[in-house]
């Protein structure tokens, strides 16, 4: 059996990647995670008694911490989801980011380096390669150049380079993924479906940024997981891969398809100031994944958001405890 540290687990991808990977393997998962006000221990509370599962918290920019850890758990391999992700918090205050998406990087890196564990793999995002503009029918491949244009997608570009140069330097076998939106059970409320869904039961206005044609790729999170999963066992050290979901939408089409899927709302979209470094269009070229690994998203936007929703309106005692944090 192997011993695996997932870090950010409790947390809305960490948590369904590790459900996933406790469901269709042996290995022993340590899920690591500070409990900032997006990671809930509730996410995993089906799970917690799992023989394979143990949950710690603390903090991965701990330099003290993380080395005692690791000293004693003697990990095989570290799956680094711990993040501050959202861009409108970043724009507020940029100090967590650093926080947590550098230093933290570097702190499991270095106990990563120093204890042999046999593989590093970094959970990253599209937003890292910047901004492909209005009328453009480019697509981010891994060899788009890093332009990162907010201090969450500047962390997250540095975080990627420090994985890389401990590959290049050190000799540590490292993996990068980078995916696009992700949406799908246990997302924290702040982010876009969730956001809208429960503005819209609640028939309160729908604030759009700009003219609400920013264009993102939609990927569920289910796919996500495999993907990763996938690219930590089958990979080649230093590769970086793409995760896409062939779904490419503007802001005002998901939220034209989150009040479809609500048809009691009397909610109205409303435009609102846009926010600083809002990038127009992402879009995610996975096909070396897909060509190289055999990878494909499962899911489509229309059959995967009604089971969203229906997760969501099942589930409203833990939006409330989340909404409480």
């Amino acid at each position: 059996m192997k011993k695996i540290l997932v870090t950010g687990g409790a947390g809305f991808i960490g948590s369904n990647f590790v459900r996933h990977i406790l469901g269709c393997r042996d290995y022993e998962i340590i899920n690591l995670d500070k409990l900032t006000y997006a990671g809930n221990r509730e996410n995993l509370r089906d799970i917690e008694n799992h023989k394979n599962y143990t949950f710690i918290q603390g903090d991965i920019a701990d330099q003290k911490f993380i080395q005692d850890l690791f000293e004693t758990e003697k990990f095989d391999g570290v799956i680094n989801f711990a993040a501050e992700t959202h861009v409108d918090r970043s724009i507020e205050d940029s100090s967590p980011f650093v926080q947590t998406n550098i230093i933290g990087t570097h702190t499991l890196l270095e106990a990563a380096r120093r204890f042999g564990v046999t593989r590093y793999h970094q959970v990253s995002t599209d937003e890292v390669y910047g901004d492909l503009g209005d009328g453009s029918k480019d697509y981010f491949t891994e060899t788009t150049p890093l332009a990162p244009n907010c201090p969450y997608a500047a962390a997250k570009t540095s975080a990627d380079l420090l994985v890389q140069s401990w590959h290049h330097t050190y000799g540590l076998e490292t993996v990068i993924t980078r995916c696009s939106n992700n949406y799908g059970p246990y997302q924290f409320p702040e982010k876009l479906v969730p956001f809208f869904l429960f503005r819209a039961m609640s028939d309160e206005s729908l604030p759009l940024y700009g003219d609400g044609q920013n264009i993102r790729d939609w990927l569920y999170v289910l796919d996500h997981c495999e993907a990763i999963l996938l690219a930590f066992e089958k990979s080649k050290p230093g590769e970086v891969w793409n995760i896409g979901g062939h779904n490419e939408k503007t802001n005002t089409e998901i939220v034209n398809l989150i009040l479809q899927n609500v048809p009691e709302s009397s909610s109205a979209i409303e435009f609102v100031v846009d926010r600083k470094a809002h990038d127009r269009r992402y879009a995610i070229d996975a096909s070396k994944l897909e060509q190289e690994l055999g990878w494909k998203p499962k899911h489509t936007f229309e059959q995967a958001l009604p089971k969203t929703i229906q997760w969501y309106l099942e589930n409203k005692n833990w939006v409330e405890s989340c909404l409480k944090k």
